[in-house]
């Protein structure tokens, strides 16, 4: 017998295996010493008390339903076909391990360094506010995600096999918690190394990852790229192109725009990070005066309605630190991550809004790049107001919603420092404004949220790509350019490790089926 029961589980009862055994063997109606268990779903369910819910199977067997046998890559004949791939993010990573299986050698161009190297650069970031635009926190090997948290958490389980995904991450060096639990999350220490695997793997595959390579266009014959080249000078003829550059890589929106290859507005999302101290949300989250023992650090998510428009939280890292995610010099922007204990006193989320192409009309002489310029102009004043320095604008939430600037701030996990300002005269005032009633109608349903000690810092503005590139929705390539492949989130078509990773599968299988 195969049984799947749920059963509650307190805090201090989760790290029991007894405990669990006894009591899904009790909920099975069998003997628990005639029985194995395994948790295959764990959740935590704070709406009253906290509580664990986990999913458990009940079976004779003493073989673990998520064991699971890892995928071997063939090494690939010297005559393999090549496709390069621009980007080693997970859409540009996932996509070389789909093509190797497939028997094609993938030839990665990645702009950045690898992820060793980049840590000098995002160190001279944070302490000596001089950018890299090449290297920093979106680019580099492993892309945005690498040093931005590792939240592993989807809703895109429809676009592909999200197990699968997490089961290759497991291969590779992620935790095996990350199969069982909901929100499933590696952490910014852990994800290096794993991404660091990935990459020997491709080369010891047969494959090539070079780094410090900006790819920068392309040549084109009877609708098909013939050569594909690099800023310094090497060339390559592949059979297809992969772009999987994320959503912060400019350059490439503006090369494809100036060769007239089709691109498109699309809408994303900005506003600020919100910071309060991790006691605060614990105390709001789980309904204690302390933390017990066995529960995480508290996470929130949140969604209102003002003028018909969506104010929602984004990218929440609890235990988390705000860091400066700029990819140029003389701009500003902010991000979250959290290491995997999640361990540090603050938590943080992006509030944003929606921005749509009714809203930045003064912006639509650019065409299709309008919400990148738009994108842009915000983080160029938000230098500008935190004195032409990586340091950020900053208000107290309290003060933000009395429209008045902030007299001190208190201390904040961005290190490169704060600087008070009042934001609404720093953002437009249709974010600026909606914000505020958000605040406003969020601290009625969380009576701790509008603390005064919490701080609001700008901007939070690399949500999503402003841009789509679009391809066909049967075999994904670009409609004017037959073996070109827009690919991941900077593309428009994925939002986060998980959905990237599955889209840079999706389309490493259409390159496949498409060169059969």
């Amino acid at each position: 017998m195969n049984k799947i029961v749920e059963i509650i589980v307190s805090p201090d009862e989760v790290g029991d295996a007894h405990v669990i055994h006894q009591r899904a063997c009790e909920k099975a109606l069998v003997a628990a010493g005639d029985y194995q268990t395994f948790v295959l779903k764990s959740s935590i369910d704070a709406r009253k008390r906290p509580i664990y819910r986990l999913q458990v199977q009940v079976q004779k067997e003493a073989i673990d339903p998520l064991d699971f046998i890892p995928e071997t890559y063939p090494l690939l004949p010297s005559d393999a076909p090549s496709v390069c791939i621009v980007g080693a993010g997970p859409a540009g990573l996932f996509a070389a391990l789909k093509l190797i299986s497939k028997g094609i050698k993938p030839i990665i161009l990645e702009r950045g360094k690898d992820v060793k190297a980049r840590r000098f650069d995002l160190a001279k970031l944070t302490k000596q506010h001089i950018v890299d635009p090449q290297s920093n926190y979106c680019f580099g090997e492993g892309g945005a995600g690498t040093y931005s948290d590792g939240k592993l958490y989807t809703r895109s389980t429809k676009r592909g096999d999200v197990k699968s995904i997490l089961r290759t991450l497991v291969q590779f060096g992620a935790d095996r918690n990350i199969l069982v639990n909901s929100h499933p999350h590696i952490g910014t220490n852990k994800l290096p190394q794993l991404i660091a695997n990935m990459r020997e793997q491709i080369i010891a595959c047969g494959g090539e990852v070079l780094f410090s390579t900006q790819w920068s266009g392309f040549d084109i014959k009877d609708n098909h790229i013939h050569r594909v080249f690099s800023a310094d000078g090497r060339e390559w003829f592949p059979r297809a192109l992969i772009l999987a550059t994320g959503h912060s890589a400019r350059d490439v929106f503006e090369y494809l725009h100036d060769q007239q290859i089709e691109v498109q507005f699309k809408s994303f999302a900005l506003g600020v990070r919100a910071e309060h101290p991790q006691t605060v949300i614990d105390q709001q989250q789980y309904h204690c005066a302390i933390r017990p023992e066995g529960l995480p650090p508290a996470a929130y998510g949140w969604v209102e309605q003002v003028e018909g428009r969506g104010v929602y939280s984004f990218c929440m890292c609890p235990g988390g630190i705000i860091a400066p995610c700029a990819t140029a010099p003389g701009e500003v922007v902010t991000n979250g991550w959290s290491p995997s204990k999640r361990n540090n006193a603050w938590a943080n989320s992006g509030i944003v809004v929606p921005i749509e192409w009714e809203d930045i009309s003064e912006f639509h002489h650019h065409g299709p790049l309008a919400g990148l310029r738009f994108q842009q102009s915000i983080e160029q004043r938000c230098w500008k107001a935190g004195g032409s320095t990586q340091a950020a604008p900053a208000q107290r939430l309290v003060d933000f919603i009395q429209n008045k600037k902030s007299r001190d701030l208190p201390s904040c996990s961005y290190i490169p420092g704060l600087v008070s300002v009042n934001l609404h005269e720093v953002l437009p005032s249709f974010i600026a404004q909606r914000l505020k009633r958000g605040f406003v109608q969020l601290g009625k349903k969380m009576k701790q949220y509008l603390h005064a000690e919490a701080v609001l810092v700008a901007p939070e503005s690399r949500t999503s790509s402003p841009v789509r590139i679009p391809r066909n929705p049967d075999n994904l390539q670009h409609p004017q350019i037959y073996n070109l492949y827009p690919c991941g989130e900077g593309a428009g078509y994925a939002g986060g490790i998980i959905s990237a990773a599955i889209d840079g599968e999706r389309v490493a299988e259409a390159v496949y089926l498409s060169n059969a």
